[in-house]
């Protein structure tokens, strides 16, 4: 089997997401964890998941060209770069200095960037990213404890990352579809832009820019712009229809959710779950040891897990108690102290059987995947839109049931209100 689409993401519940929307429209989808280091699995796409959105930008750089460098080494034809659907990143980077580094590298001069998901509130419009009724800067997301987001105005956010021009191409052309898309961005291409910012608010407008960037050797964006993707290789003759894509081992046995996530979807979540199943709700400010918040929620399980209903471990907090904690130890340490505590918790919970997890945050799931010893994951159905169940092999899983382990990572502004619950339903 052909590698057709290798992708590099920022972030580990960012590359569920965009293994997702490629299993979801035809494509088998691996994801590997890391830089990988030996022969890749065999896949139409694979999705390398890096740690690297709030790394320092040439640590970030360096593992992404290393990771296109693997997928291209294994036969990939297009790259795609997968950032979220929010544009997290500062005036710094990384997702200006990474774009520009696999650009350099595949010796192209162009590329879009589109983080626009429709079906979970992002749009674009005028170049202006919304989320929901909001603009970016009045989202939440102006509040977000590694990468606030002050400016809606991608055209703006992108140019201050990359010394290379930024162009759109407005909503009146996208409405005209993938021919005229076509046309705009090669007269920005001619015109010295580097990059195009894409407006899209529809699922329609994202499948018109996947068809225009048939061609394009690398693409910038979140999940959504690659729903158009795989009809591009079907149009090519190089992806057959197929309906098993998803297919995943049976998920059954005892469940149980970690949150780290401090945003306001996952904060719903867990109001939500907590008038229905067990919630423990650990407070990193006012017990800033990772060890003792871990035993905390280790004496507070005990006869908790079931198979019936999760159990619910969170870590999250509301804006001013993050920036209580983060003037108390410094933004970074405020940040491993979370993903220390709840990278324990998890693994504790695999040790005592829990089969079925789901992982909320970004920086959480990237911590917990790690200590768990997951190498690959192999993508399923979706649970909401951008969260899918995955499966690591019992192989790959340190501690796992001898069947495996099915893992959810949800980005924290994923998932209606009863995802928690959702999850796990019939």
């Amino acid at each position: 089997m052909p590698l057709l689409l290798g992708c590099v993401a920022d972030d580990f519940t960012g590359a569920t997401d965009l293994a997702s929307m490629l299993v979801k429209n035809g494509m088998t989808c691996v994801q590997v964890i890391g830089v990988p280091t030996g022969p890749l699995p065999e896949a139409d796409a694979i999705v390398v998941a890096l740690k690297s959105r709030t790394a320092p930008v040439a640590q970030a750089v360096a593992e992404s060209v290393a990771a296109a460098e693997a997928l291209l080494v294994a036969g990939a034809q297009q790259l795609f770069f997968k950032y979220c659907s929010t544009f997290d990143s500062t005036d710094e980077g990384n997702i200006g200095p990474v774009a520009d580094a696999l650009l350099k590298r595949l010796g192209a001069g162009f590329a879009i960037a589109c983080p626009a998901f429709p079906a979970n509130g992002r749009s674009i419009y005028q170049g202006h990213l919304f989320v929901g009724a909001h603009l970016l800067s009045e989202s939440g997301m102006e509040n977000h404890p590694l990468t606030p987001m002050k400016d809606s105005d991608l055209v703006r956010v992108l140019s201050r990352q990359t010394d290379g021009a930024v162009g759109l191409v407005p909503f009146a052309v996208v409405e005209q579809g993938a021919a005229a898309i076509r046309r705009e961005m090669t007269k920005l291409a001619e015109g010295g832009r580097r990059y195009a910012i894409l407006d899209a608010v529809s699922d329609a407008h994202l499948h018109a820019i996947g068809e225009a960037c048939a061609n394009h050797a690398l693409i910038t964006g979140g999940s959504g712009v690659a729903m158009g993707l795989p009809g591009n290789f079907r149009a090519a003759g190089l992806l057959a229809e197929r309906s098993d894509a998803a297919a995943l081992p049976q998920a059954e046995g005892l469940c149980a959710v970690v949150a780290g996530s401090c945003s306001r979807a996952t904060l719903g979540q867990i109001g939500f779950a907590r008038d229905h199943v067990p919630v423990l709700e650990l407070d990193a400010l006012a017990t800033p040891d990772a060890r003792a918040l871990a035993q905390q929620a280790l004496a507070w399980m005990d006869g908790k897990l079931s198979a019936e209903r999760p159990v619910v471990i969170a870590a999250s907090a509301p804006p001013e108690r993050v920036a209580a904690l983060q003037q108390k130890l410094g933004r970074d340490a405020a940040g491993l102290l979370v993903e220390e505590a709840l990278a324990a918790v998890a693994a504790e919970l695999v040790a005592r059987g829990v089969t079925r997890l789901v992982v909320a945050g970004g920086e959480t799931s990237g911590a917990v995947v790690q200590r768990l010893g997951v190498t690959s994951l192999r993508i399923g159905a979706e649970i909401d839109p951008g969260v899918p169940w995955t499966f690591a092999e019992s192989r790959a899983a340190a501690g796992a049931a001898p069947a495996g382990i099915h893992l959810a990572l949800k980005s924290g502004n994923f998932g209606a209100r009863d995802f928690f619950l959702k999850a796990f339903g019939p």
